[in-house]
């Protein structure tokens, strides 16, 4: 990362922008008329599924009644997500989106925390494509379940037409709550995503570039290296923290959409 600010920068100190984002393609290709490339981003978030995949595979290959180290490691991190999250917002129906739940939250945090790794520092989910593609799974999947349990008609009304409200109002309200389900819950969903993770390795890169800088001018600001260089390892335990939250909070969102269309009410 660094060495990629540097090479651009010129006099002075130069701010990291946003190019670390669009890297040189390694290769391109196009299918049924769509044109893709595969980007150093790309190979991440590739390690990143491939590391998710190894560490359960490898924890359920060999499955004991008295767990091994990696077994219980594998056992209480797919646990927590189906005991705090499926189970605590779906209730009895928690058990079969748990899969589901689990795999959405630990492909999230694995892409986030590539934002903290040596050779790596950058999250693929800092890329806007990959939330608004894990945001666009949830949504026709909430309203996939939605209308197949209540019915298309019924599920529409349920959520345009609250009971209760007196018929003037839903000139008002209905168009609110179209917006607010159908709109903004994806959307959300998305932006806080990409936005938490881009803003986290901006900062990071100008405490780590700042350090770099004041340590290659030639006068008393090489002082103030350490203050920058402190900073950085402290906003990278702060950045991990973020990185754990918003994929904890993204797939307990998913949970309650998912359980608000099951709903009878």
């Amino acid at each position: 990362m660094i060495a990629n600010v540097l090479a651009s920068a010129g006099p002075g100190f130069q701010a990291p922008g946003v190019d670390e984002f669009y890297p040189t393609p390694l290769g391109e290709f196009s299918l049924l008329g769509i044109q893709f490339a595969i980007t150093r981003i790309t190979l991440i978030s590739w390690v990143a599924v491939a590391l998710v995949i190894g560490f359960f595979v490898l924890a359920a290959r060999r499955p004991q009644l008295v767990p091994g180290r990696l077994q219980f490691a594998g056992e209480s991190a797919y646990g927590l997500i189906r005991n705090s999250v499926a189970r605590e917002v779906l209730g009895h129906q928690g058990l079969r989106y748990a899969p589901y739940l689990a795999s959405l939250f630990f492909f999230i945090l694995a892409n986030n925390i590539m934002g903290i790794i040596p050779f790596a520092q950058v999250s693929p989910n800092a890329k806007f494509a990959l939330p608004a593609l894990l945001a666009g799974l949830t949504y026709i999947m909430f309203n996939y379940i939605g209308i197949r349990q209540h019915g298309l008609v019924p599920y529409l009304r349920a959520n345009l037409f609250p009971p209760g409200v007196p018929w003037p109002m839903y000139l008002l309200v209905t168009p609110i709550e179209f917006a607010s389900t159908f709109i903004f819950r994806p959307v959300t969903l998305a932006v806080r995503l990409f936005a938490n993770m881009f803003a986290g390795h901006l900062l990071l890169a100008v405490f780590a570039l700042g350090t770099v800088y004041l340590l290659s001018v030639p006068n008393f600001s090489k002082i103030f290296s350490l203050a920058s260089f402190a900073m950085a390892i402290v906003m990278t335990f702060f950045e991990l923290l973020i990185e754990v939250l918003q994929a904890y909070v993204f797939t307990v969102l998913t949970a309650v959409y998912l359980e608000g269309a099951m709903s009878e009410h």
